[in-house]
């Protein structure tokens, strides 16, 4: 398998962490306003916790694939 096929799955493979972890915050925060806002239970406050630390590694990634791109690293 040649650079720009890897780069390009490893590309895809980001795009649907993406899309995954997005649609999980949003489930979260949708459970969360339902249950009420600000009288949330725990464990509801951990899968908040978790989700956004999945957004934010995801975030961090494309980030450094932003960097090897903009730097010629990447194609």
């Amino acid at each position: 398998m040649d650079k720009r096929s890897r780069w390009r799955t490893q590309e895809q493979e980001l795009v649907a962490r993406w899309n995954a972890a997005v649609a999980q915050h949003n489930a979260v925060m949708a459970e969360i306003s339902v249950a009420g806002g600000v009288a949330t239970s725990e464990a509801l406050a951990l899968k908040a916790d978790s989700a956004r630390t999945e957004l934010d590694a995801v975030r961090r990634q494309i980030a450094r694939l932003k960097v090897e791109f903009n730097s010629g690293k990447r194609y």
